[in-house]
């Protein structure tokens, strides 16, 4: 298990979630852990704001609540509340369903395989149906998921099960701060798009295939209220299609840099 000689800030993006909030298993796992959470609130129209407020209220050590006034797009509120766990100092940083289709217990779990692989710097959930694993997620969501991971690895040049999922951590480096110093134009698949910065910066993909880790998830419920609809696959692919324009034809993206076998390690 990794040591607790650091400071770890999820972010928290939240858009009407009054009646979707597990209030209760956020406040034990602040209660029981120093952990710190960033709550966005992506201009909700619900009473989302008040109830954060009241997270923060009882917590004002571990818990931030940004608001961004109107609704700027899932990315966008990562993005700004990732900016603000950077100015509190933290050494790790990350993003989590406000829903938590992904249980907090998992972050312990993302933190020991930054332990163990020293060179890592992002560490992403991945909803594997394998044996001793819990993943509930419909027939549907889960084929829309394997086109869409398949497309995301033919334009990233880069071999991922899953970029989607909504459970990602970071090691606070120059490089991974730079990730989110400007927004990103996708409001659908800014997950990609992160990977993507991330190859443009260190300007291969062979590199940053090898300080990336996909951990398979314990348990993932699929959480009945989501905000994702099957009609966003269309916009996520065309988000995609724009991804590559911007990216994807840089040289460093060419599979001369590193071959499909290299990325599949």
């Amino acid at each position: 298990m990794p040591d607790n000689n650091f400071r770890v800030a999820i972010v928290v993006p939240c858009y009407n979630e009054s009646r979707r909030l597990p209030v209760a298993r956020f406040e034990q796992y602040i209660q029981s852990t120093a952990t710190e959470f960033v709550f966005v609130d992506d201009g909700s129209t619900d009473k989302t704001i008040e109830i954060l407020k009241k997270i923060e209220l009882a917590h004002p050590d571990q818990v931030v609540v940004v608001s961004c006034g109107s609704n700027m797009g899932k990315g966008e509120a990562v993005r700004r509340g990732i900016n603000v766990a950077f100015a509190r100092h933290v050494d790790y940083v990350g993003f989590w369903d406000a829903d938590l289709a992904t249980p907090l217990e998992a972050i312990s779990d993302f933190l020991a395989e930054f332990a163990l692989r020293r060179d890592c710097l992002m560490v992403f959930g991945a909803r594997v149906r394998l044996l001793g694993r819990r993943i509930d997620r419909s027939a549907l969501r889960h084929y829309l998921g394997r086109v869409f991971a398949t497309v995301a690895s033919l334009v990233l040049r880069l071999s991922i099960y899953d970029t989607q999922c909504g459970a990602k951590l970071f090691r606070v480096t120059p490089v991974t701060v730079s990730l989110f110093a400007t927004p990103f134009f996708s409001r659908w698949t800014f997950d990609v798009e992160i990977i993507a910065r991330y190859i443009q910066k260190v300007g291969s993909v062979t590199t940053a295939a090898s300080q990336m880790f996909e951990f398979p998830l314990y348990i993932w419920e699929d959480v009945a209220g989501s905000k994702v609809k099957p009609r966003h696959f269309l916009i996520a692919l065309f988000d995609i299609c724009r991804i590559y324009l911007v990216y994807g034809r840089s040289p460093c993206f060419s599979r001369s840099v590193g071959s499909s076998r290299e990325t599949r390690s």
